[in-house]
């Protein structure tokens, strides 16, 4: 055991930053990361075990003990739920003999949840040992226990592939792109390299020029000018980074999946361009575990562009250097947030990093370092390709060119759809097949839970922004017990308990909509509510903790009555204890609590 252990460390050359990379090895290879591989890798790296310990509990995917043979992750999104994932989990549990959070006797098999993975068009969807499976209903189940009891390989489990690349021979997923609607940005004809050669011959500065006069602004859902960031971080001193942030973890979320998946060489581009653009020779993918099925493929793709010469020394004979790797994620949803996904690549629990200063600043290694996602990076391709005025002719005068939608829940044709900023939620709805809707989700559980009287309103940076979450909710579901209450257990799970607001007044208000579903609240509760929701906004310091309580603030706001129906006038003792709770909540993330004199 020792032997192999120091052979994966060996083969991250020996580095604290690659603290992560070893972590998520020692899983794969002893199905757990055990306290004597965590002394080990301490005292091989130098590292003391507290800081070993700390990343390793971070993290959704490293275990203590050893998980099943067969690992099994079913994702509980709002639009799993939606979709049939009570029957899953019952014909899971009936087969497996256990429940969900537990591991057969024989440790074969062990059943987990897990966040969104990024298939909400195709739920409900469960990864086993890293191997995605989707539209998962009792049948598929009995035949993949089946096939475990057997002890069948999980790809042998495999019967159907997707579309597109998903097909390709080092993906063969049974993924489905869902390509709906294919624009001329991201999704239209592309030849690899057009724009690489182009920018060469433009120049460092007329590049950052062309991308700040197109109005490029971030697509991840923050919109930040990114011909901005990167002429910040070109004024900065120091080695120059370039990360490409594919950790698209906001439920309802998978545009940048099929990007990954058939746009790869034109975000390693990208990347390129901008590497060029700031003076940076190397470039990070950092890509999320639960994408882990396409890391092969993209590393084949990496060496396929270098062998074209689009990426390594000396770039198309033009003295330019630049080369890209893959950092994986290993589960955590806050690692999205840019300073919290450099903290991530430099093998640290993903905590989000005060400001000032920003990455561009103070990034990767204390280096100037710019963040952008996989939708930025490919539009920038064709902006070089094409031009700013090309780019601009489209969206509207604050939100330039087009944006990917990822589209799901109660609608005809879920799936990927690249249209112009400026639809409106009434024109998307058609497009999409979409009947006697209650609400939309824009920009998922962080966003906002709009209503029909609303349908009117643009999806644009200036009316109703988006990452790309766009969840389509039925007048016959519940929408506080299935959407809201979801979703705040979902923030409550996925905070990174650096700030008391974020780990406490989550789990706090999780329990409060649980009071209201169970018919147990007063009409004081829902102003208190909406109270500590505003007190978090302006409290925790990552956009995790400032938009957390907007599935309660956005629904209160816009379905008050649903709330209303739901509580009792008279005035009773509550059953709440709020210093019970933040004491509670400060245990479950291994943190003492306050303590006031």
């Amino acid at each position: 055991m020792n032997e192999k252990i120091l052979g994966i460390i060996e083969a991250y050359g020996r580095s604290p930053y690659r603290l992560v990379d070893i972590l998520l090895s020692l899983q794969k290879e002893f199905r757990c990361v055990s306290d004597e591989a965590v002394n080990i890798v301490a005292s091989e790296l130098g590292l003391s075990e507290v800081d070993v310990r700390q990343t390793k509990s971070f993290y959704h995917f490293f275990t203590t003990e050893p998980v099943g043979k067969y690992a099994v992750y079913l994702n509980n999104s709002a639009v799993s739920e939606m979709m049939g994932m009570a029957d899953v989990v019952d014909e899971f549990e009936k087969l497996c003999g256990i429940s969900f959070g537990q591991k057969t006797a024989d440790g074969l098999i062990s059943l987990d949840h897990t966040a969104c993975i990024g298939m909400n068009d195709q739920e409900p969807a469960a990864l086993i040992n890293s191997v995605v499976f989707t539209g998962l209903n009792r049948q598929k189940v009995r035949e993949i226990v089946a096939a475990m009891r057997e002890g069948k390989p999980v790809e042998s489990m495999v019967t159907e592939y997707g579309d597109g690349n998903n097909a390709h021979p080092l993906v063969l997923s049974m993924v489905k792109n869902n390509i709906r609607k294919a624009g001329p940005v991201c999704l239209g004809e592309y030849e690899t390299g057009k724009a690489l050669a182009r920018s060469l011959t433009m120049g460092s500065k007329a590049v950052i020029d062309e991308v700040k006069s197109a109005n490029l602004r971030g697509r991840g859902g923050a919109g930040f000018p990114a011909g901005l960031k990167w002429q910040f971080c070109a004024h900065e001193a120091g080695d120059r980074y370039v990360f490409c942030n594919a950790d698209e973890g906001e439920p309802g979320t998978f545009k940048d999946r099929v990007l990954l998946t058939e746009r790869a060489q034109m975000m390693y581009e990208g990347m390129a361009i901008a590497g060029w653009a700031i003076g940076a020779k190397e470039g990070i993918l950092y890509l999320r575990y639960e994408y882990l099925y396409l890391k092969a493929f993209l590393e084949n793709v990496l060496e396929e562009m270098r062998n074209q010469n689009l990426l390594g020394k000396n770039i198309l004979g033009k003295g330019f250097d630049f080369d890209i790797r893959i950092q994986l994620g290993a589960g955590a949803y806050v690692c999205g947030e840019e300073s919290a996904l450099i903290e991530s690549s430099e093998g640290k629990r993903g905590e989000p990093r005060n400001r000032p200063p920003f990455p561009v600043q103070k990034g990767y290694k204390n280096n100037p370092t710019i963040v952008n996602n996989v939708e930025t990076f490919c539009s920038a391709v064709k902006i070089i390709e094409n031009g700013a005025a090309w780019y601009k002719k489209m969206g509207t005068e604050d939100s330039s060119g087009t944006k990917l939608l990822s589209i799901s829940g109660d609608c005809k044709m879920p799936g990927v759809y690249e249209v112009e900023w400026g639809m409106t939620i009434h024109e998307m709805l058609r497009m999409v097949g979409a009947e006697n809707v209650q609400a939309v989700q824009v920009s998922g559980p962080s966003g906002v839970c709009v209503p029909p009287t609303q349908f009117n309103r643009q999806i644009a940076l200036e009316d109703l922004p988006s990452g790309g979450s766009m969840i389509v909710v039925g007048k016959q579901r519940d929408l506080i017990k299935d959407i809201v209450l979801n979703f705040m257990a979902f923030f409550e799970d996925e905070s990174c308990g650096s700030c008391i607001t974020c780990r406490s007044f989550n789990m706090i208000l999780r329990r409060q909509v649980q009071k209201v579903v169970e018919g147990r609240a007063i009409k004081p509760d829902l102003d208190n509510m909406k109270d500590w929701g505003e007190i978090m906004a302006k409290t925790s310091r990552c956009g995790l903790g400032q938009t957390s309580s907007n599935p309660i603030s956005t629904t209160l706001a816009n379905f008050r009555e649903l709330y209303e129906a739901r509580v009792k006038d008279e005035d009773f003792q509550s059953d709440f204890d709020m210093e019970k709770a933040i004491a509670e909540s400060c245990e479950a993330v291994n943190r003492p609590p306050i303590v006031h004199e």
